[in-house]
């Protein structure tokens, strides 16, 4: 692994643990306050997590100027897969007595890995790093 590799898995992260904690807080008021049930409050707490986490690793991390239309409809092809089933998975575990904050830690560690790799061999392959260069052109 080189050492650009390294710190850009290390910014990865960062953001996805400050996105992680949009989402625990998220999932915590809507569990805990507003008293939804599981499904709804892990689908809307990742969506505002995963809006955070795409713009600040967009720029941040892979420090890139590639279509932000496409990137991000690339990464929403990554939740039309993940969203769903981590749902569905998810709402199992906790129907069958799993403590709603465990299986909520382990969706979003699987998350956390799965997306990373997505990113960086999907959505910003070849794209990396380009952000710079295209300012250096302006």
């Amino acid at each position: 692994m080189k050492k650009s590799d390294a710190v850009q898995a290390v910014k990865f992260a960062l953001f996805s643990a400050s996105a992680g904690i949009i989402e625990v807080v998220a999932f915590t008021l809507l569990n805990e306050v507003v008293k939804l049930s599981y499904w709804p409050a892990y689908l809307i707490a990742l969506v505002l997590s995963v809006l955070w986490n795409f713009t600040f690793n967009r720029r941040y991390t892979f420090k890139s100027a590639a279509n932000i239309p496409v990137a991000m409809a690339k990464v929403a092809g990554f939740y039309l897969v993940f969203t769903p089933l981590s749902t569905w998975l998810g709402n199992m575990a906790e129907q069958s007595g799993i403590n709603e904050y465990i299986v909520l830690a382990v969706t979003m560690l699987a998350n956390f890995i799965l997306e990373y790799l997505f990113c960086k061999f999907v959505v910003y392959r070849g794209q990396e790093n380009t952000r710079e260069e295209k300012q250096k052109q302006e």
